[in-house]
């Protein structure tokens, strides 16, 4: 409504202007008929209310999608009426609705195809890196012990690529049933035995094994392993152990990651979750790419579980998924 006043205020102006001076002219010609120039004067305003009046109905669908944001995109299907403005109107939001599900078509299907790239390459790679793994287990040299280490890496890596190009359509790639946290803990330390023993950096679990959630193994053991991997990496030198628990607070279940390596400064502490941020730690390792908590992070959230992370500086840090939905024995 009102933005069919503003528009017609210079309309009713000019109007009240005309009648205005038409009445003058007739004055000036010598006529002094009151009532008739009264009359006149109703009449004129009489025809502009019931002009406007129809205006108004014939276009208030028109005046109401100008002025009211649309709450679903299929609302620009909608007929504005058949009025030529309202049908011109139609027309453009129609043509421009067209156009964006044909760009959103394309790019999901671009998305998808990267997402199928992604896919086979990680597969294809992982074939050549089975057989190098498998050629340096052949002898006990130290030559090849740094290639099974450098292989582990780039499996680690590779993995970190799949879990990240899979989280675009995590809805479709997930299934929620009772996880063990005692099972997913020793999947993710068999995972990681080697970096363990390069590091010299040892599991401590103390896990109740009658806990059980609701959630997605296989997303569950990568998150573990993210969580793992940081631990070992920055206790390296530092500390002899990492420190897993499960247990039960109250009415949820909690897994812990315990470690004492150099820990997270304060100021990195409330980014640690951006994408690709490293901070001053990153400096130090070189091979931090910024991505693991992010993902993390990213995973929980959307399995439903919370995450809160504790660190101080040389004193380590403790990272605890706490989950809500228990399976009841």
């Amino acid at each position: 409504m009102k933005l069919f006043l503003r528009e017609h205020i210079p309309l009713i102006i000019i109007n009240f202007i005309q009648l205005a001076i038409i009445l003058l002219i007739f004055w000036l010609d010598g006529h002094r008929n009151y009532p008739t120039a009264l009359y006149s004067l109703f009449v004129g305003m009489f025809l502009l209310t019931i002009y406007l009046i129809f205006r108004y109905i014939t276009h208030k669908l028109f005046y109401k999608r100008l002025t009211v944001s649309m709450e679903d995109l299929d609302e620009a299907n909608q007929l504005l009426g058949e009025a030529p403005l309202s049908e011109a109107l139609t027309k453009l939001l129609k043509t421009q609705y067209t156009q964006y599900v044909n760009e959103l078509h394309q790019q999901e299907k671009r998305r998808g195809d990267h997402l199928t790239f992604i896919n086979q390459w990680v597969h294809q790679m992982k074939t050549p890196l089975s057989v190098i793994e498998l050629i340096a287990q052949e002898e006990d040299d130290e030559k090849l012990e740094s290639i099974r280490e450098e292989a582990d890496r780039l499996g680690k890596g590779l993995e970190m690529v799949l879990y990240a190009a899979r989280l675009g359509t995590f809805e479709h790639d997930f299934r929620v049933g009772p996880v063990s946290l005692e099972k997913i803990t020793e999947l993710a330390i068999h995972d990681n035995k080697r970096l363990f023993i390069k590091n010299r950096v040892y599991p401590e679990t103390m896990i109740d094994a009658n806990i059980k959630v609701e959630s997605d193994e296989k997303w569950l053991v990568f998150i573990l392993n993210q969580l793992i991997t940081n631990a070992i990496k920055y206790s390296a030198g530092k500390s002899k152990n990492i420190i897993i628990t499960g247990s039960k607070q109250e009415n949820d279940a909690v897994i812990e990651v315990r470690d004492h390596g150099i820990g997270i400064p304060k100021t990195d502490l409330k980014r640690v979750f951006s994408p690709f941020y490293t901070g001053e730690n990153g400096r130090l390792y070189r091979e931090s790419t910024g991505m693991g908590l992010y993902l993390v992070k990213e995973v929980c959230d959307r399995l439903g579980h919370e995450l809160e992370i504790e660190s101080k500086r040389d004193k380590g840090t403790k990272v605890k998924i706490i989950f809500s939905n228990l399976t009841k024995m």
